[in-house]
């Protein structure tokens, strides 16, 4: 029998000749990565729970400061600072304020066919790149810290079979989410989504990131695109080397397959408090907003900014409607300063943000009160997420957001 991307990648991070769904086996890891929403957590664990506490490879270690930053108060100042000293102390990759830390790790590290495990649970990204990228808690992000290693149940994989391409005003942001609205919240729990076919392949490196990155929200271990040329551009473009460009055998067997015409997507938005109560934008209704948010892990890179300035020239965000803006990266930051798109949203009456979680995380910068309503980028739109527990939002793509902050209610571009 044959196997799955997936379990291609974790076989050759248990280093046996293959593995089958179900299975339970101790993995190598490429590498751990955890940000500052539980590093205080694994290095208290270190220090009082370890009778000889030790770091089996610093260097598959990084730390990413990215979601409060910079800190909102004393006690979030008080678990940078022992963040940064842990760091400092033990030599380990350290980011502070320079992105969201899963477009850090693409941006810098994750390679192709890698079983890399992440403090955070949109680390199935990396599946854009054809890795296995996966969320875990301080406990066992502690464990992979001292032992290079964890364990991994093999999941069963269903496969999205994709044809054609996106239609003019579709994105991999309505893609995605009607996906999730297909197949549900708890549709692919503990599942691989593998993403393939020439409609796969006709998505571009920041689609591709876009559509693993919410693969969480449908329950899923993680998400993975069968790589091919553009992944292997992108990561040699970075530096480093693109080995391991895992596809599923022909007869590798999957749980269910799915075949989805890219044609037949259409705008949609996610509603209030269910990320998989997806609709077409029109039928949301007259929903008037407080606020809009552009960026998160999901949805704040390069193509995104550019689409959101195209948008914006030479209109004004509505006068009742708080439009924040918060590229991804520095990197991305830079990149839309120099194409002249700050000026634009600033221009517009645009907010912009620094690089980091932001809006999409609703603990640090643009919190939404009481009864308000956001048209948002991020990743979840559960009761309280952005802010006030009696506060609304709704997802949908960067030209949703964009014309939605123009208009002051959702419509679409």
């Amino acid at each position: 029998m044959g196997m799955t991307i997936g379990e291609k990648i974790i076989a050759r991070a248990a280093r046996v000749p293959e593995v089958k769904a179900g299975e339970i086996h101790t993995v190598e890891l490429d590498r751990l990565m955890s940000n500052d929403g539980t590093t205080h957590l694994t290095i208290d664990m270190y220090h009082n729970d370890l009778k000889h506490p030790k770091i089996a490879d610093k260097d598959k270690l990084v730390f990413i400061i990215d979601h409060n930053i910079p800190a909102e108060n004393p006690k979030t100042a008080e678990a940078h600072r022992k963040m940064r000293n842990f760091a400092r102390e033990h030599d380990i990759a350290f980011y502070e304020g320079k992105g969201v830390c899963h477009q850090i790790m693409v941006e810098d590290y994750v390679c192709p066919g890698e079983l890399i495990m992440g403090a955070d649970s949109h680390t199935c990204t990396y599946g854009a790149l054809g890795a296995f990228g996966t969320g875990i808690g301080c406990t066992d992000f502690l464990y992979g810290m001292v032992t290079g290693t964890s364990w991994v149940m093999v999941p069963e994989t269903i496969r999205f079979e994709l044809t054609g391409k996106l239609r003019e005003g579709v994105y991999a942001r309505d893609l995605i989410l009607s996906i999730i609205g297909m197949v549900g919240a708890n549709g692919c729990n503990y599942k691989i989504m593998e993403f393939a076919g020439e409609g796969a392949h006709n998505l571009s490196i920041n689609e591709r990131l876009v559509l693993c990155n919410l693969a969480v929200e449908a329950g899923a271990k993680t998400g993975i695109v069968e790589p091919d040329e553009k992944v292997v551009e992108y990561v040699e473009s970075r530096g480093r080397k693109a080995e391991n460009l895992f596809v599923s055998d022909e007869d590798a067997r999957f749980e269910k397959v799915y075949h989805i015409n890219l044609d037949e997507i259409e705008p949609v938005v996610a509603r209030p408090h269910l990320i998989d109560d997806v609709v077409p934008v029109e039928e949301a209704g007259d929903v008037k907003i407080d606020e809009a948010f552009l960026g998160s892990c999901n949805n704040g890179r390069i193509d995104e900014l550019r689409l959101a300035a195209e948008i914006l020239k030479g209109k004004k965000v509505h006068e009742g409607v708080r439009f924040l803006i918060a590229p991804a990266s520095n990197e991305v930051y830079v990149q839309a300063l120099d194409e002249g798109l700050i000026d634009i949203f600033v221009e517009a009456g645009a907010m912009v943000m620094n690089s980091n979680c932001s809006v999409c995380w609703g603990s640090c910068q643009g919190v939404i009160g009481e009864g308000e309503v956001l048209i948002s980028t991020g990743t979840r739109n559960f009761k309280g997420r952005a802010g006030h527990p009696d506060s609304y939002v709704y997802l949908g793509s960067a030209a949703t957001v964009t014309a939605s902050a123009i208009a002051g209610k959702i419509v679409k571009r």
